[in-house]
């Protein structure tokens, strides 16, 4: 499970990222809104947890643009703001739970575990077209037939499912998978994407990952013939 964690106190955003990781998850930190916002709306991410109070872009805008986005990701709220109406405004906003500082990190791990089982079986698997990826496993399965994914290609397929029909750019791609600090080069994202198209046409799939020049790849469903 991948969570967001944006928020502007860098010893508690550290803090909970340490403690999320420790329980299994895979966490990253913004510590503005707008670098939020640019994380976010990569789609990528099974949770994300916005203070309200930051700069740049308060978690309000930044959960309305994340909705104005058709993202259907979990959004948890964290915020010194506990009156009626800031919790009204943050729910209203797109958030599914509204949580007050100080918190107890059992009442935090409770909400992040109620919110990720509300997304049924997309918290255990991705699936597009006639194809699934095991999320804990890191199979790829079509029907009866199944293949296993190494870790890229298993961290590019899930980037390439959760966005669909969405284009993902190839800079993405590597912020995503590679990370940002990364040396790799656009070149390793080419290759990826032809081991996971060997491996798709290996299980029978229907799903076509397709590259749109200068704008990145998404999937689309292969019509019969």
């Amino acid at each position: 499970m991948r969570i967001l964690i944006v928020e502007d106190e860098k010893l508690l955003a550290d803090s909970l990222q340490t403690m999320l990781e420790k329980k299994g998850f895979d966490v990253e930190v913004a510590y503005d809104g707008e670098s939020g916002e640019e994380y976010a709306l990569l789609g990528v991410y099974d949770l994300l947890i916005l203070d309200v109070m930051m700069p740049k872009m308060n978690g309000y805008d930044l959960a309305r643009q994340v909705r104005a986005k058709r993202l259907g990701v979990p959004i948890l709220m964290l915020t010194a703001r506990a009156g009626l109406e800031d919790r009204i405004e943050g729910l209203n906003a797109g958030a599914d739970y509204y949580l007050t500082k100080p918190f107890d990190t059992r009442e935090l791990l409770a909400c992040i575990n109620a919110l990720l089982r509300r997304q049924g079986s997309q918290v255990d698997e991705l699936t597009f077209g006639n194809t699934a990826l095991d999320l804990s496993t890191g199979m790829l399965v079509c029907q009866s037939r199944s293949v296993r994914l190494s870790a890229k290609e298993f961290d590019v397929m899930r980037c390439l499912l959760q966005a669909g029909q969405r284009n993902l750019s190839k800079e993405v791609i590597l912020a995503r998978v590679w990370g940002y600090d990364s040396n790799a080069v656009e070149n390793h994202v080419e290759v990826y994407v032809g081991f996971l198209r060997k491996k798709l046409a290996s299980i029978g799939s229907n799903i076509r990952i397709e590259a749109i020049r200068k704008l990145g790849y998404h999937l689309e469903v292969a019509q019969p013939c």
